[in-house]
This record gives C-alpha cells, structure tokens and sequence, in this order.
C-alpha cells in the first residue's frame, strides 16, 4: 500500500484514475470489533447516523498530474472509526468538492447540520464516493459532485460552466479532489436559494449557505482544508 501525495500543496490534477477493488479493505478486515465498539459509541451521540456503504483508499498516488489510487467499500462505521486513527493506519480517505463560485466571485459553502458527524462544520457540499460512482469500475468524479450539490442544496451544476482542470488538496482530514462550478447568480441569490431548499426538507443535511467573500473571512467551523482552497481561489482566475 502507498500514499504518495505531496501535503499542505494545491496539485493541478488533469485526469483522476482511481480504481474500485471488489476485495475487502485491509484496515476493515483487521479492526472490526474495534470498528463496531467505536460505532456504538457514535450512534449513541448521533442517533441519526446511517451505517451505510461508502470508499476508503488502500493507494493513492500523485503521478504526471494524475490522481491514481485503489479503493474497497467499507462501512461507514469504517470511516468513523478510521478518522480517530487517520495517522497510523494504511488506510487514506479521498472526497470531492464542487467548490461553486458566484457571479460576484464568492464562494458558496454550507454547514453541516447538528445530527450530522460533523455538525456545525464548514465546507463545500460534498460527500464520499460511493458504489453508483464507479460505472465502469473508475470514479466519476464530476457525477460525485453534482449528485452531493443537489441533493445537500437542491442546486443543479450540470450545466454550469467549470474550471478546465481539476486540483487536488491533502492534508489531516485527506485528499480533497475540487473543482470549481460557476454560478451565474450573485452570492446572495445562491444562498436565498440553497435557504429555500433546506426549508422544504424534512430531514435536513445542512443548516444552510455559508458565503465567503475573501480570503481572510474564517466562518465558524471552517474545515482546515478549506483555507487552502480559499486562498488558492482567490489568487487565481478561471482556469
């Protein structure tokens, strides 16, 4: 197992080759009583957490501007349990941001909900791959991150026009592959419509918008990673 990805740095990234392998993840196979005591624990604090099916990477490289890497379905308890150990383990966690900008130049993110793992956290809606996202056994990282934007804020990124390339991001939390969606709405409007949209939810995922007009803002709950991205964002035009 190899995880060569450069830390703390923003990667052009032209093409992701990230493989789904049927077999069982290793770190899975190896912790699962540990993983069902720790699930317990959570579901106790979070009554509302689902036990579902998601990915954890066994390899994850940077090469010649490609993401590649390997990664098995595991269980979300999986992936809890893993977050307490991210640093000793072979076991490494890639996800996506559509990272939507507005036609004022402001980023559009949300914050999670309190019954979610991470309540009150501040990112781009975004969630981890799941099976539907491998049709021929390789990611598709763009149906990923449309299909997590409509269903967190009820907005539609199919058509809207988006930066060439992908970038990628690695730090703590793991590898973030993001790439930028442009809305042709100002800020306001996406948020009033993002607002809209959770109303209407029963079970809401998000408490809503969160609007980042510049680099130095710092909502509450501002995930790590998104430091990063906002600075890179803000430094750089469409590309």
């Amino acid at each position: 197992m190899a995880f060569d990805i450069p830390r703390e740095a923003i990667l052009p990234v032209d093409r992701v080759d990230v493989r789904l392998d049927p077999e069982p993840h290793p770190f899975e196979s190896a912790n699962l009583a540990a993983i069902d005591e720790n699930w317990l624990r959570e579901h106790a604090a979070q009554p509302a957490l689902y036990d579902g099916r998601m990915m954890l990477h066994s390899d994850l490289a940077y090469v010649g501007r490609r993401i590649v890497g390997r990664c098995h379905m595991v269980r979300y308890a999986t992936l809890l349990y893993w977050r307490h150990h991210k640093e000793t383990t072979a076991a490494q966690h890639a996800f996506a941001h559509a990272a939507l900008v507005s036609r004022d130049n402001a980023l559009i993110a949300i914050r999670m909900g309190k019954h979610t793992a991470s309540p009150g956290r501040v990112y781009f809606a975004a969630g981890s791959f799941e099976e539907p996202d491998f049709p021929d056994g390789v990611v598709d990282v763009d149906a990923n991150m449309a299909r997590e934007v409509v269903e967190e804020t009820g907005l539609d990124i199919l058509m809207a026009r988006r930066d060439a390339h992908y970038h990628a991001y690695s730090g703590e939390s793991g590898t973030v592959i993001f790439r930028r969606y442009w809305l042709d709405r100002s800020a306001d409007d996406i948020a009033a419509e993002i607002g809209a949209f959770v109303a209407t939810e029963t079970d809401p995922e998000i408490e809503g918008a969160v609007v980042i007009r510049d680099a130095s803002e710092r909502p509450a709950g501002l995930a790590r990673h998104m430091i990063a991205i906002m600075d890179w964002h803000f430094s750089h035009s469409a590309t």
